[in-house]
């Protein structure tokens, strides 16, 4: 029961901070690390999508958990991705663009609950999320999904509209600033992380499930 109300309030403050990332995010004009944009212009970003989908998928959970519904199979792979997209942004910033910008600025704004508290609520949720035999070898797979889908349709907004000119680059993330196979690298091993940081979360979520089962 106490896991099962400590998940709730984690779904709840999901769901809560995602919505208070979003207004301050559209109230505020884009930062100088070009990581933010303006209005509904952010929803390029993968971050700010992937933190989207994490709040929706928040409520969905507390809405099965109210009504004392059993989690359809869906829901479950949509937790997963969640809490992997949303890591894998959390891991980016902790160790690639907070070194590179300062940690102090990747943390202003919306980017403090896309960033910080949204991500790590997810992951800290989905390790206690009751699997019921859906958490599979297999199923971790399902988590590659948002980045492949992502990465498709950024390349092909680019092959249709072309590169652009920085600040109005369709290549905001400048993965062809090294050429298309540098580019292509770095797309497969976004992908190949993310698969990592699933496997990571799904064995944190094994563990968590023996500790808590009652002996005997």
């Amino acid at each position: 029961m106490v896991k099962e109300n400590t998940r709730k309030v984690l779904n709840i403050l999901i769901v809560a901070l995602t919505i208070i990332g979003t207004i301050v995010m559209f109230q505020n004009r884009a930062s100088a690390t070009g990581l933010t944009a303006s209005g509904f212009r952010n929803l390029k970003f993968f971050t700010v999508l992937s933190n989207e989908l994490a709040g929706l998928t928040a409520l969905a959970q507390l809405i099965f958990d109210i009504r004392k519904t059993k989690t359809v199979k869906p829901l479950f792979y949509l937790k997963l991705m969640s809490a992997t997209a949303t890591g894998i942004t959390f891991l980016v910033v902790i160790g690639f663009l907070g070194p590179l910008y300062g940690h102090s600025n990747m943390y202003q704004g919306s980017n403090l609950y896309f960033h910080l508290l949204v991500p790590l609520l997810c992951m800290a949720e989905f390790m206690l999320y009751d699997h019921d035999g859906l958490l599979t070898f297999k199923s971790t797979l399902t988590a590659m999904l948002p980045p492949i889908v992502y990465g498709l349709a950024y390349i092909i907004n680019i092959l249709i509209n072309g590169i652009g000119v920085w600040p109005n680059s369709n290549d905001w993330y400048g993965f062809l600033n090294w050429g298309p196979i540098v580019g292509a690298v770095i797309f497969i091993a976004v992908i190949l992380f993310t698969w990592g940081l699933s496997l990571l979360l799904s064995l944190c979520n094994r563990l968590a499930g023996k500790r808590t089962r009652p002996a005997g």
